[in-house]
C-alpha cells in the first residue's frame, strides 16, 4: 500500500465513520475547517456525506487569498501600472478583482504582470531587469512567510537595490479569536490547520480551549485525516476533555519550525492593525516588513493610495469566511459568480470555499435545501 492508498483506505473510513456514528449518538456538533485546503478535501472526497447528519463542518477563514481585502488589491494594480515597474505575484493573485480589474487585466492593459512561483523568482527576474523595480506581492499566513523572509535576507546580501515586497502577510491566532468572539456563529471546535502548524507548532492554539472552551485538532490533508480529527474531537467531547490534540504529527512538532519562526521574528514586525475580508479590522493581526529591510519594502518606496473598499454588494465573501452561511447561500454563486467570472475571492483561489463547492458539483445544495424548506 503507497502512501496515498493508505489515507483512503476505505475500510479505515468505514470504520472511522462507525466510531464518528457511535460517539455522536443524538447530539449535534458545528466544528470550523479553519484551513481552505480542508475545505476542498472535504468537498473533493464527498465527505459531508459520509459524516452523520448531526455533524455540521463550518468553513473558516483560513484561504490566504480569500482574505485580502479589495482594497489591498487595488492597491497591488495600482503599483502593477507604475512605470518602470514589474509586478509579480503567485498565480491565483492575478485573478482576484478590484474595483480598476485584476491583476490579469492590468496585464491585458499593458502593465508587466507576471505570475511565480516563490519570491525567489521575482529576486531572479529583479537581477535579470537592473533598469525595472520589481514588485512582489507577498501574500499567506505563517506558512509562506518565511519564504519571503528568506528572500529579503538573499536580496539584502546580494544588494540588489531594485526589489520590494508588497507585504500582506497575516497571522492564524487573531482571526480565530475573532471568530469565537462573533456571536452569529455557534462553534463546538476547530479542525486545526495543519500547514500553519508545521511553522507556528501546536502551543498557539492554546487559547481556544483555555479561553473559549473549544477544543481544536491540528489536522492534515487527507480524507482519513479529517475523519480521524472528527473522531478526536468527538472522544474529548465524550470524556470530558476540552485540550489541542495533534492528528498531523507526522509533519507538525509541537514546537513547529523555530528556526523559520526566529527568521521571520528578524524579517518583519506586527502590524498595529489589519483589514480582513469579511472580517473587518483586527489588531495586531498581520506583518509589516522588518526597518532593517526598509528599502525592500514597497509600502515605504511607493506612495500607496491605500483607499479601504467595500465588496460588492452582490458578493457575501464575507460571510461565507466567517462560516455564517454556506456558499449555496449566496445569491450570485454559481449564476453570475463562477470561477471564470468570479465577484469574490472564494471563486477565485483554489483554497476558497465557494471554488470547492463549484467544483466538486455542489451546486444542486441549495436547490436540495430550499425545496426541503418549501
Amino acid at each position: 500500500m503507497n502512501f496515498v492508498d493508505e489515507f483512503r483506505d476505505p475500510v479505515a473510513a468505514r470504520a472511522l465513520v462507525a466510531s464518528i456514528t457511535e460517539l455522536l449518538g443524538d447530539d449535534e456538533v458545528a466544528y470550523m475547517e479553519v484551513c481552505g485546503g480542508h475545505t476542498h478535501t472535504i468537498y473533493r472526497h464527498g465527505l459531508e456525506h459520509v459524516l452523520p447528519p448531526g455533524i455540521e463542518l463550518v468553513h473558516g477563514p483560513g484561504c490566504p487569498v480569500c482574505v485580502i481585502p479589495m482594497g489591498r488589491v487595488d492597491d497591488a494594480v495600482w503599483l502593477a501600472e507604475q512605470p518602470d515597474v514589474i509586478f509579480t505575484t503567485f498565480g491565483d493573485m492575478m485573478r482576484v478583482p478590484g474595483t480598476n480589474g485584476s491583476l490579469l487585466e492590468a496585464k491585458a492593459r499593458g502593465a508587466d504582470c507576471r505570475f511565480v512561483y516563490s519570491p525567489l523568482d521575482a529576486l531572479k527576474i529583479a537581477q535579470a531587469n537592473p533598469t525595472k523595480h520589481i514588485v512582489f506581492f507577498a501574500v499567506g499566513f505563517e506558512t509562506t512567510t518565511p519564504s519571503t523572509a528568506v528572500t529579503l535576507h538573499r536580496a539584502k546580501a546580494l544588494g540588489v537595490e531594485n526589489f520590494s515586497v508588497f507585504a500582506n502577510h497575516v497571522t492564524i491566532e487573531p482571526p480565530m479569536r475573532a471568530i469565537l468572539a462573533d456571536p452569529a456563529l455557534r462553534l463546538d471546535g476547530f479542525i486545526g490547520p495543519g500547514h500553519v502548524s508545521t511553522i507556528v507548532g501546536t502551543g498557539i492554539y492554546d487559547f481556544s480551549p483555555r479561553e473559549f472552551g473549544k477544543p481544536l485538532v491540528v489536522t492534515g490533508f487527507e480524507p482519513l485525516d479529517i475523519l480521524q480529527s472528527v473522531q478526536m474531537l468527538l472522544k474529548q467531547r465524550r470524556e470530558g476533555r476540552c485540550e489541542v490534540e495533534n492528528q498531523y504529527s507526522r509533519v507538525v512538532r509541537p514546537e513547529g519550525n523555530v528556526a523559520a519562526q526566529q527568521l521571520v521574528a528578524q524579517t518583519f514586525v506586527t502590524r498595529e492593525t489589519f483589514e480582513w475580508r469579511g472580517l473587518g479590522w483586527i489588531p495586531h493581526s498581520a506583518l509589516e516588513v522588518h526597518p532593517d529591510f526598509a528599502q525592500y519594502d514597497a509600502e515605504r518606496r511607493f506612495s500607496l493610495p491605500g483607499q479601504r473598499v467595500e465588496d460588492p454588494k452582490a458578493c457575501e465573501c464575507g460571510d461565507v469566511l466567517r462560516g455564517v452561511i454556506k456558499p449555496w447561500e449566496c445569491g450570485v454563486f454559481g449564476t453570475a459568480c463562477t470561477p471564470e467570472t468570479p465577484i469574490g475571492t472564494c471563486m477565485v483561489s483554489p483554497e476558497g470555499a465557494c471554488a470547492a463547492y463549484y467544483n466538486f458539483g455542489r451546486l444542486q445544495r441549495r436547490t436540495v435545501e430550499v425545496g426541503a424548506r418549501g
